[in-house]
């Protein structure tokens, strides 16, 4: 297809083996909400949602960053996404991927998209922690969230492109990670950024943009993304970031979570970073409010109460270092993984 629109899905799109054109696609749609499985639902629900008389899908944010909310978002934008992913991964039409995401979100929803836009020989399981149990097929790329990658390592050697998006990667999964023959990249976005509009392969310390994105930075050092193809306005983000191109960048933590302890700024993140060699368990810094400092820093642990190495501050900076540690038997996560870090505390 010369110049793919949402009315349209491609010769070569197949879902679970079988080949479907739009018509087919309604049918299914129709059985999935009567007769289907609980996860199958809501893809009825999207598919009749996307081939519907509107030009747009409403959805809802994550709420990672706020409550969640219902937004708008032009079904043009979503093949627009699809086409720059298909660009960036160098998808082709007839290509295996696998569909393991909840098509309620965003995520799920653009797996769908890309395959019926760019010819994808789609699989769709069951949203799980473990997506791969049980399955010996291979494919060319596949879209987890971290906790479904950690449980995949060993049935990953299966796949060529693996993107993971939702929450961070962190250090000890990524080495993991970079021990498999897959291609495996983090990726960056938001669901008003329609997924990712940027992405990172492992090992490598920067994000590069997806064709027809572009990148700057505001007086807060956060990221202010130009997509005029997703969205029609500049999206401002909270994420600080240091600009080495306007094509590339790296992530340094959120604006939302600085702390201010005795006037110096803090960036949990950084800190995080530093000690992520040194604790198996979850973690992460966040604050409490301080007569002297205004905010001191604090360790948050998931799990049962336990001491440290002596050593485990090392490699902090005098100002970095945690004046409290805090164990919670079990952190508040959003869907995809991502600690709500507030939810946590409160």
């Amino acid at each position: 297809m010369n110049n793919p629109t949402y009315k349209n899905v491609h010769n070569q799109f197949k879902l679970n083996g079988f080949r479907l054109d739009r018509d087919d696609m309604c049918r299914v749609a129709y059985s999935f909400i009567k007769e289907g499985e609980d996860f199958e639902k809501p893809v009825g629900d999207f598919l009749l949602d996307w081939f519907d008389s509107k030009d747009y899908i409403e959805m809802y944010t994550s709420g990672t960053t706020g409550s969640p909310k219902m937004i708008t978002i032009s079904k043009q934008a979503m093949v627009y996404s699809a086409l720059a992913t298909g660009d960036f991964f160098d998808l082709k039409p007839g290509d295996k991927a696998l569909q393991c995401l909840p098509v309620k979100y965003v995520a799920g929803k653009m797996m769908l998209v890309r395959a019926m836009i760019l010819g994808l020989d789609l699989d769709f399981v069951a949203p799980s922690s473990h997506p791969l149990l049980n399955n010996e097929s291979s494919y060319d790329f596949v879209a987890m969230v971290p906790l479904q990658a950690q449980n995949s390592l060993t049935e990953l050697r299966n796949v060529k492109k693996l993107i993971v998006g939702g929450a961070a990667v962190n250090k000890t999964l990524e080495k993991q990670l970079l021990k498999l023959p897959t291609k495996v990249y983090e990726t960056y976005g938001m669901t008003e950024t329609i997924t990712h509009i940027a992405a990172r392969e492992l090992g490598e310390i920067a994000f590069t943009v997806l064709p027809d994105v572009t990148v700057s930075f505001d007086d807060r050092n956060c990221l202010v993304i130009h997509a005029p193809r997703i969205s029609d306005d500049v999206i401002v983000t909270n994420d600080i970031v240091e600009l080495l191109d306007e094509n590339q960048f790296v992530f340094i933590g959120r604006m939302d979570n600085v702390i201010n302890s005795g006037g110096i700024k803090l960036i949990p993140e950084l800190i995080e970073h530093k000690l992520a060699h040194k604790i198996k368990e979850r973690y992460f810094i966040a604050s409490k409010p301080d007569l002297e400092l205004g905010e001191k820093v604090i360790l948050v642990v998931e799990g049962d109460k336990h001491e440290f190495e002596a050593t485990l501050y090392d490699d902090l900076d005098k100002y970095e270092k945690p004046k409290e540690i805090i164990f919670v038997q079990k952190f508040e996560d959003t869907v995809t993984g991502k600690i709500l870090r507030k939810e946590t505390m409160a």
